[in-house]
């Protein structure tokens, strides 16, 4: 008796994440990336098989070592990584997540739908294993960076193009392909970056293209096994941006010396460390004293991948919680029978139905950068979905959490670890207020694109009174610019739900769409899942999450 497992949910693996996610099929269609269905499907399989899962796992129950010295004292500053990390690693790139956004492309960005098929396949890897698709945003985000230097560009951008993974630490012209790394930050300033001190001098009469030697120390490098980094020093003229490959053109190893890892709450398969530059090289991108602008290029794009990737973890926690319910009896009926935990799912169901319509929005406004209105939404939306979508899923996902009961609280059942994984994508990047105050530099500077996204959410509110005034409301905080800089989140937040709502009501279910409009914009203020619900039809929101 004691050997039986009865009332226990089965093992949710081999589960296809595209076929049994119909927001993400629905999201991939309508923004532009139909012609990419058989591709993501096929990778859904693979993401979801019990074999990657394992590796996801082992990845994180095993992380990555740092050994800064040989057995006779000689520098190293390497970061050794279980071979389940680099299993992952090779499928993502096989499928093209470090580069997908710029394939089969113009000098402008990748072929149509590019980044919305990137963002599906994306969504799915990031449930598969979160940490290792650190590397694969900022390699994939470093182009636009690296373009700004065209000779750069011509070395680096062909080989990030190359879908053979290689962790071979060597020089990147005997390598197969290369990762990028992003070193921002400093002790003393974090995200107020100009407060680095980070030196760089030049080699002869720098300039753009130009070489310069680095002195200095970095609080995060990011994916410290990358080829190479863009990193912030201070030049002559200012804070500017420098492309820090590992080794040098000699083929001898550049002066990056690694302190120790970061001992993170999650995101544990990935390296994080800090780094002294010791007379480092660095080459120039753009002119000095525009690093800011030269390296929000990059930052912009991994602002999508991190409300990209916390979407897709909501979407896995609500996934299992459904799961476990409809296995799980309780009190003489199942789980997902109770009326309460009826409540509580369709109601996380919302929320993750909300982040995918949000984040494959902004995805495909990626898509056409010639277009104004979608340069807009995407100057404007990049940190309000990120701010959103990632503040929302840490409490979305320890609700999920709760309907495993203490099963849930158990390492090996999985949804504790993507606990706390999504914090970090609220963190990195820019943090909320950070995002709230990017919001009002739009507001203060670029006024045309905030009148534009109002125009464009005007017209998807129109015949719905709830959204209407939920429009009327952001007008409203618009014109008392004087309160905006205590009020900024209330308006990002308000901006994220309107145009979550619009989208939903033109695109999901009349079953979906009244019930989220009803409970973010038009009902009580409520500060736990499972309340407002109701008269709406739960079963239909609940059909929605799995087959």
């Amino acid at each position: 008796m004691t050997d039986e497992v009865p009332n226990q949910s089965p093992p949710f693996t081999d589960i296809n994440l595209f076929t049994t996610d119909l927001p993400l099929q629905e999201a991939v269609e309508r923004e532009g990336a139909d012609y990419a269905a058989d591709e993501i499907t096929a990778f859904g399989a693979l993401c979801g098989s019990a074999e990657a899962l394992e590796r996801g796992r082992l990845a994180n129950e095993f992380p990555p070592r740092l050994r800064t010295h040989d057995p006779k004292g000689r520098r190293l500053d390497l970061v050794e990584f279980h071979p389940a990390y680099h299993a992952c690693m090779a499928q993502s790139m096989a499928a093209g997540l470090h580069c997908g956004s710029w394939e089969g492309q113009s000098q402008s960005g990748g072929q149509a739908g590019a980044n919305v098929a990137r963002a599906g396949a994306f969504y799915m890897t990031a449930q598969m294993e979160a940490g290792h698709c650190c590397p694969l945003t900022m390699t994939n985000a470093a182009v636009p960076t690296l373009r700004l230097q065209p000779e750069l560009a011509d070395v680096w951008v062909p080989r990030i193009l190359s879908r053979s993974y290689d962790p071979a630490f060597k020089p990147a012209s005997d390598k197969r392909s290369v990762t990028i790394g992003m070193g921002m930050t400093e002790k003393q300033g974090g995200t107020d970056v100009r407060a680095n001190t980070t030196k760089a001098e030049p080699t002869a009469n720098g300039g753009p293209g130009g070489e310069y030697v680095l002195t200095g120390h970095k609080w995060f490098l990011s994916a410290p096994m990358s080829d190479a980094f863009l990193v912030l020093a201070q030049a002559a003229g200012g804070l500017s941006c420098f492309l820090v490959p590992r080794f040098l053109p000699d083929g001898t190893v550049n002066a990056l010396r690694l302190q120790r890892l970061k001992d993170k709450l999650g995101n544990r398969s990935n390296a994080s460390a800090e780094v002294e530059f010791h007379g480092a090289h660095g080459w120039l991108i753009g002119e000095e004293g525009r690093g800011v602008p030269t390296i929000i290029e990059m930052v912009t794009y991994t602002r999508l991948d991190c409300a990209v990737a916390s979407a897709g973890l909501m979407r896995l926690a609500l996934a299992m919680a459904v799961h476990h319910a409809r296995h799980r009896a309780v009190f003489g009926r199942l789980l997902i029978e109770q009326p309460l935990m009826v409540h509580v799912l369709a109601d996380l169901a919302l929320d993750v139905e909300a982040a995918v319509a949000l984040v494959f929005r902004l995805a495909r406004s990626f898509d056409r950068l010639e277009d104004e209105r979608a340069a807009a939404w995407r100057r404007l939306m990049t940190p309000v979905t990120k701010y959103w979508v990632c503040k929302i899923a840490p409490a979305m996902v320890g609700e999920a959490m709760e309907c495993l009961g203490g099963n849930g609280y158990i390492e090996e059942n999985g949804i504790a670890r993507i606990f706390r994984e999504v914090p970090v994508n609220s963190i990195w990047e820019g943090s909320g207020n950070v995002m709230a105050l990017d919001v009002l530099r739009v507001l203060q500077r670029e006024p045309e694109v905030a009148e534009i996204v109002m125009e464009d959410m005007a017209q998807a509110t129109n015949g719905d009174r709830h959204l209407q005034a939920a429009h009327e409301r952001i007008a409203g905080l618009l014109h008392e610019p004087r309160l905006l800089d205590a009020r900024a989140r209330e308006l990002v937040e308000t901006l994220a739900l309107t145009a979550a709502g619009a989208i939903l009501r033109m695109n999901a279910p009349a079953d979906v769409a009244d019930a989220f409009i009803a409970t973010r914009l038009a009902g009580h203020y409520h500060h736990t899942y499972g309340q407002g619900l109701e008269r709406a039809s739960t079963g239909a929101i609940l059909r929605r999450v799995l087959p």
